[in-house]
């Protein structure tokens, strides 16, 4: 590997740790909203995060694939829908945590990759490996214990993850079509309406918190727009630097950090019995994980003995001839 090379390694690792240290806290930031509920915290950051990315977009005068995305009726339905999935996500996340859940939430989000490997056999048609098989299986003995000692499922974590699991799967559909912001403006467009109705609906009930809770409070529900584009931004530029593997460990982070944010610093009890059923989800993490640098390592194996067989084949390409 170059220097350059690894200097772009490291610095994509960096963005990426990031973006997910801030996933990883917001929590703590979500708290700081109250009084404001679910509903209004969810239209603010669907109305601030369009303006500060159409503000972007002004600034860079790239406006013109939104004309093209208008065009493209499949396209946009597409983009509508990964609205209403990543929407219904932010929702219930919120009301996760307003409710003192944070610790539901963050079993969602351990749950996120194995309920994406699922969709992936259920809805794409795809074979599973050895180990991936393992893992699903150990996610899924992991929910039944874990419904088992809720007493009832754990819709909080279940829906968490698998409202992200559809979204993912959506966006896998859509392609490359888009930019990580080109998307985020298309996605909070399409659902733009909907967050206005519920601030007018807020608004009519005398339930809205904004401009009647202090000049900070309103500061920080405009501030949703920047947190919701900063860390997705910053993963954006992780994802281009650093192999896919570095960025599925990386993910584990977030609901890691969000487990310890809910235990230590907003007093959630976890019974022992329910570490157990974590337990069970890190330890089919754990083989996911194994399984995903495992193949990582052998296609990289394959792609250089490819290499090799060709400079082998024309050596002319290995040492071509001086000038």
């Amino acid at each position: 590997m170059t220097d350059e090379a690894e200097r772009r390694r490291q610095r994509g690792t960096a963005y990426g740790f990031l973006a997910y240290l801030l996933w990883g806290v917001f929590p703590l930031y979500f708290a700081a909203l109250r009084p404001a509920g679910p509903w209004e915290i969810v239209a603010h950051r669907i109305v601030w995060t369009l303006v500060l990315c159409l503000a972007v977009l002004l600034l860079t005068r790239d406006l013109r694939w939104m004309v093209d995305l208008a065009r493209a009726p499949r396209r946009l339905a597409g983009v509508m829908l990964a609205g209403l999935f990543i929407t219904t996500n932010w929702g219930i996340y919120t009301y996760a945590v307003l409710t003192g859940h944070v610790t539901e939430a963050a079993l969602g989000y351990f749950l996120n990759p194995l309920v994406t490997v699922a969709l992936g056999v259920l809805v794409l048609r795809e074979r599973l490996r050895r180990l991936q098989w393992v893992a699903v299986g150990i996610g899924a003995a992991a929910a039944v214990y874990l419904s088992v000692d809720y007493g009832s499922p754990p819709w909080i974590s279940l829906a968490l993850a698998c409202s992200f699991a559809s979204y993912s799967l959506l966006k896998n559909r859509l392609g490359v079509s888009l930019s990580p912001l080109r998307s985020l403006v298309g996605e909070t467009a399409t659902v733009l309406p909907l967050a206005l109705l519920i601030l007018w609906w807020l608004d009519r009930a005398g339930e809205t918190t904004w401009g009647g809770h202090g000049e900070l409070h309103t500061v920080l529900l405009m501030s949703t727009g920047l947190a919701t584009a900063v860390p997705l931004l910053l993963f954006a530029a992780a994802a281009s630097r650093v192999p896919l593997s570095t960025v599925g460990l990386l993910q584990f982070l977030t609901p890691f950090l969000q487990l310890l944010t809910g235990v230590l610093l907003l007093g959630e009890v976890v019974p022992a019995s329910r570490w157990v059923g974590f337990a069970l989800v890190w330890v089919a993490l754990v083989v996911l994980s194994a399984d995903m640098v495992r193949q990582v390592r052998r296609s990289r194996a394959q792609r250089r003995a490819r290499a090799r067989d060709a400079r082998e084949e024309r050596p002319d390409l290995a040492d071509p001839a001086p000038c």
